[in-house]
């Protein structure tokens, strides 16, 4: 919450920002990153079913969305 106040008043840096996120995203890494968390999605039948969750790729097991972007 209080980064998206501060790129709202601030939009040189939600500019600066989404310059990174753009570069950074097309990255080969990022897209291969991708393609396998998307694969494994596909592999157990979730992908695209709104369940809320999300391949982690350390516990190798699906969990809560929140749960797993929280403790990265």
């Amino acid at each position: 919450m209080k980064t998206k106040k501060y790129y709202d008043s601030n939009p040189e840096a939600k500019e600066k920002k989404k310059a990174y996120d753009t570069k950074y995203h097309s990255s080969e890494e990022r897209k291969k990153y991708r393609a396998f968390l998307n694969q494994m999605n596909r592999k157990a039948g979730k992908y695209g079913n709104g369940d809320g969750l999300d391949y982690d790729h350390d516990e190798k097991r699906f969990m809560k969305a929140t749960k797993n972007r929280a403790k990265k």
